[in-house]
């Protein structure tokens, strides 16, 4: 058994879908921060089968919202002096930009690069995103 030491204070982004921590580890640009970060792939879980972890030791702002966009089913515990205070699931947000990218080669943003790529909540239930720009779906 792999066993990864407690944090003393950090976040800890749990439950992430087995194979999602890399997207959200480049979304938080963690390699910039100054502080240790752990990735665990593949974890066992009860619930998941397998799940992903990612361990930040120290302070940072996370969006939790936004990191929902990419993985609904996270949660985020917060730690202070080793033990959890806060536990938190995301709401997914009614519109994200530059997050997730339009995949539809005739979309405007394929065509005008420095335009961002907007989405907008269109069915909450199921986590689907559209394009503002030309409709397009994307789902988790």
């Amino acid at each position: 058994m792999l066993n990864i030491g407690g944090l003393n204070h950090g976040v800890v982004i749990d439950h992430i879908a087995a194979g999602g921590a890399m997207k959200i580890y480049e979304y938080l640009n963690l390699e910039k921060l100054d502080c240790s970060v752990a990735i665990i792939k593949n974890a066992k879980s009860n619930k998941m089968g397998k799940k992903d972890i990612i361990k930040i030791e120290g302070p940072i702002q996370v969006d939790l919202d936004m990191l929902g966009v990419l993985d609904p089913n996270l949660t985020l515990d917060l730690i202070e002096d080793g033990k959890i205070i806060e536990k938190r699931n995301p709401n997914l947000p009614q519109q994200v930009t530059g997050i997730i990218r339009c995949k539809n080669p005739r979309c405007i943003t394929s065509i005008e690069q420095e335009l961002p790529h907007r989405f907008r909540l269109t069915n909450k239930e199921k986590g689907i995103y559209r394009c503002i720009y030309c409709e397009q779906a994307y789902k988790h």
